[in-house]
């Protein structure tokens, strides 16, 4: 290789890194690629999940500032640089009828001021692949939602000095890979549930496939499964550093790690778009990448 290699993870709250994808840059981190986690929001309305946290006044307070100071502890743990796209979250809205959105959140942005700034973050960066969520966000937050349309745009806008002139975003960049993360898919959950079952070991994914079958989510395509179960525990350190969002006793964590080796050693993607050759399925975001690099 010729050129350095470079990944985009684009998320929305600080913890979707850690969640979704984190093995998989852990990963590529060892072989010495560059990664760089985009966090388009700082998770400020986010609500405190880890039951010993909740009702605690400084962590209520100062939720942003603690927020921040996971997402640097989590970076450290998984080797990646991270940076922020400066938005204000959205929330998870709830009821019914749903509640209006705040105003001047994430989710009300002109997606063209989002992409813009997500625009600038790839010129700069340059990435030769680029990670974010699908059209339903991977489950319907609306920063996720978000999160995936200024990463259409911005991935095609990267290389248009037109739509993003160079004097304010920088130099053009042409990514050649959009991935969509698909790690919570189907056939894991199944694979994972029944492996625990046949062990005699209770699953936490019962409730998981019969809200799948409520919803009727359509089964997306799992273009690319990346081996990374060595990097499943530094996953897991990454997670449990976001410490209001997530309960080390909870569910995350109740699948023995050598069950999961065994059973499911890979994290998956779909591929979206793609301005190289390459060979479905895949076991590596950067193929058709590496041999021209």
């Amino acid at each position: 290789m010729t050129e350095q290699l470079r990944l985009m993870a684009v998320h929305a709250h600080p913890d979707d890194e850690s969640s979704k994808g984190a093995a998989t840059m852990a990963k590529y981190v060892s072989e010495g690629v560059d990664v760089l986690v985009v966090t388009c929001t700082g998770g400020e309305r986010g609500s405190i999940l880890n039951p010993k946290l909740q009702g605690d006044a400084y962590i209520e307070k100062n939720i942003h500032e603690v927020r921040k100071k996971e997402m640097d502890e989590a970076r450290e743990i998984l080797g990646v640089q991270q940076e922020w796209l400066g938005f204000v979250d959205s929330g998870l809205p709830e009821g019914d009828p749903l509640p209006p959105l705040p105003e001047g959140c994430f989710a009300l942005e002109d997606p063209q001021v989002g992409a813009g700034r997500l625009v600038a973050k790839i010129r700069a960066f340059r990435p030769q692949v680029i990670t974010t969520y699908d059209e339903n966000g991977g489950y319907p937050h609306p920063d996720h939602i978000m999160t995936h349309t200024i990463s259409m745009i911005a991935f095609d806008g990267a290389a248009d000095a037109e739509a993003f002139p160079e004097d304010e975003f920088g130099p053009v960049w042409e990514p050649k890979k959009l991935y969509y993360n698909q790690g919570f898919n189907r056939p894991r959950t199944v694979a994972l549930h029944e492996a625990l079952l046949a062990r005699g070991l209770e699953s936490p994914y019962g409730e998981w496939l019969e809200r799948w079958k409520e919803f009727e989510r359509v089964e997306r395509t799992l273009t690319t499964h990346v081996p990374c179960d060595e990097f499943f525990e530094i996953r897991d350190k990454a997670l449990i550093a976001h410490a209001t969002q997530i309960d080390p006793e909870g569910g995350w964590f109740r699948v023995p790690m050598e069950v999961q080796r065994e059973v499911w050693p890979t994290e998956e993607y779909e591929l979206a778009k793609s301005l190289v050759d390459t060979s479905l399925p895949e076991s590596d975001l950067f193929a058709g990448i590496r041999d021209n690099a």
